[in-house]
């Protein structure tokens, strides 16, 4: 049972009232004359005031109390087994980064927390419906959640986001709130872009403030034989010249530090060396956003590529492979690898070789664009010789003859007979299979990338057969859907994700939350919308009618008093 009103409760107090009515009603003391004419003689008043008598009538109090009862019922908007009449307010709040910008004590985020407690205080909200805007919208509580949990589920809300498009949010706001009048409450920290189409029914403000920042604006590590290159650019977000320290720390090497010197909005690149593989950690003096100023990278060493030659190989190309292979970084030869190289017809993964009738060109060469197998591969002087064409999409021509083509299962067909060709000559030999091994190498199970910054897609290898799973900062478990090459969305939260395979322990990379946009402060602070249809609030109640069984009681009850306070006079009348 739910009370739409319970200020309908006060007409109990109507019962106290009408029970000291029965108790105190006036009584005439009887009277007996002989003659009617006599009855005009002694003085019609009472002789006292109302005082207290003894029940009499009991059945018609009862029923008269009943029937108060029963009017309260009907001006509590009382229902059974269904919810009561609420308010749904609907709210949507900027998650971006800057949110978490600690300026006189508080930060953004804490203030509207305290701002949308304070709505739903005021509209009288049964329900919230709370969204956080992003690269996709999320919701923080709701559908039309009670409003007790909804304030619950937002303590744990910590925004991460990068720079976004706040378009898709108000729709989504737009569409739970049930009409396309209801007012919607837009809460960030400075204005918004003049592109965003702001819906007639919003209600925005800022909680921001305006502040100064030294931020990273981008990090990445580099590590090859036990070493470690870190390079860095801090940027200096104020209107003044600004001097700090940069302090560079690694578990097992000594640490550094840098001081840079940045003028108004200019920008610095710091690089140091360590001998680590272990976590290093980058950081600057406390400011206003403390999350843009610490950084942690992991190990970053190019993952090994074991190669193997098949049987088959013509000798000339096998000497220009293994000239190759030799000084090819994190390239080893082994019998069972993962990438292979045999002449063609074979089960290589790269089918070097040319079958009759041969024929060399100077150029010109047509390569197809955008390809990263061709990515730096300049062909200027090359003499190639091929022989017939093979099968595949064809990645490099030269008139009809098909130079280089690859197949959908990324079997990469060469046709290039090596001993009447000048390309392992040139450099563009190298490039072109310093290309192939770093396809094989981002095929590897894991992840390619360590680092994040935030908003990126985040490339993924996995296999059949094996559970993957996401473990988030705070230890939420998001399963991997899909085998092979993925690209995922833009993880949701910066800091260290790790990549379990069938519940073990895999893999590990960390976004980092860096995004120039959102260290720029200086552009935060007071900032209003005015719906245009002020009015439309109100028809964010859920307009039901009121019970009206409670109303039929209550005539019934009447009714039946009437009757049984008459049934006297109509005994007295008959006699």
């Amino acid at each position: 049972m739910t009370l739409g009103a319970p200020l309908g409760l006060l007409a109990l107090a109507a019962i106290p009232a009408l029970i000291a009515a029965y108790f105190l009603r006036r009584r005439q003391p009887p009277r007996t004359v002989s003659a009617l004419f006599l009855w005009r003689t002694p003085d019609q008043r009472a002789e006292a005031g109302p005082r207290l008598n003894r029940f009499s009538r009991e059945s018609s109090l009862a029923l008269e109390i009943l029937a108060v009862l029963f009017a309260t019922l009907f001006l509590t908007d009382v229902r059974c087994g269904q919810a009561a009449s609420r308010q749904h307010v609907v709210i949507v709040v900027d998650g971006s980064l800057s949110m978490n910008a600690r300026v006189e004590g508080t930060t953004a985020a804490e203030r509207v927390k305290t701002e949308i407690a304070r709505i739903a205080r005021d509209e009288n909200a049964g329900v919230l419906t709370l969204i956080e805007t992003g690269v996709k919208p999320t919701l923080l509580a709701g559908p039309q959640q009670e409003r007790d949990r909804a304030l619950s589920a937002l303590e744990k809300w910590s925004p991460s986001q990068p720079a976004h498009d706040l378009s898709p949010a108000l729709t989504l706001a737009r569409e739970l709130s049930g009409s396309s009048e209801h007012r919607i409450y837009f809460l960030t920290d400075g204005p918004i872009a003049e592109a965003v189409a702001v819906p007639p029914q919003l209600e925005g403000r800022s909680v921001g403030k305006q502040a100064s920042n030294l931020a990273f604006l981008s990090a990445q590590r580099r590590d090859e034989d036990g070493r470690a290159q870190v390079t860095v650019r801090v940027g200096n977000f104020s209107d003044v010249p600004v001097t700090a320290e940069v302090r560079f720390t690694a578990a097992d090497d000594a640490p550094q530090k840098q001081d840079v010197k940045l003028q108004p909005s200019a920008t610095a690149v710091l690089r140091v060396g360590f001998k680590t593989q272990q976590p290093i950690t980058v950081t600057l003096p406390d400011d206003a956003l403390v999350e843009d100023g610490h950084l942690t990278l992991l190990p970053s060493p190019l993952a090994d590529v074991t190669v193997s030659l098949l049987e088959g190989v013509d000798p000339a190309a096998q000497q220009a492979l293994r000239r190759f292979l030799s000084v090819a970084p994190g390239v080893k030869l082994a019998p069972e690898a993962l990438l292979t190289f045999g002449p063609p017809k074979s089960t290589a993964h790269v089918q070097l070789g040319a079958t009759a009738p041969l024929k060399s060109f100077v150029g010109p060469f047509f390569a197809q664009k955008g390809n990263p197998l061709l990515d730096d591969v300049q062909l200027g002087g090359v003499v190639w010789t091929a022989g017939v064409n093979p099968p595949g999409r064809v990645l490099m021509s030269a008139g009809a003859v098909v130079l280089m083509s690859e197949e959908d299962d990324g079997t990469l067909h060469v046709n290039l007979d090596v001993s009447r060709s000048n390309v392992q000559r040139t450099v563009a030999w190298p490039v072109l299979l310093s290309n192939v091994v770093r396809q094989s190498r981002l095929a590897t199970p894991g992840f390619p990338r360590k680092h994040l910054m935030l908003g990126e897609e985040t490339p993924l290898v996995t296999t059949a057969g094996s559970t993957w799973e996401l473990i988030a900062p705070d230890g939420q478990t998001r399963p991997v859907m899909g085998s092979g090459v993925l690209s995922l969305p833009p993880l949701p939260a910066s800091g260290q994700w790790k990549l379990e395979k069938d519940g073990e322990p895999f893999d590990a990379l960390v976004v980092l939350p860096l995004d120039p946009r959102e260290s720029d402060l200086r552009t935060r602070g007071a900032w209003e919308v005015v719906p245009a249809q002020p009015q439309a609030f109100a028809s964010f109640a859920t307009a039901r009618p009121l019970p009206w069984w409670p109303l039929l009681v209550v005539l019934m009850l009447v009714l039946l008093d009437f009757w049984l306070t008459a049934a006297p006079r109509r005994k007295e009348a008959s006699s």
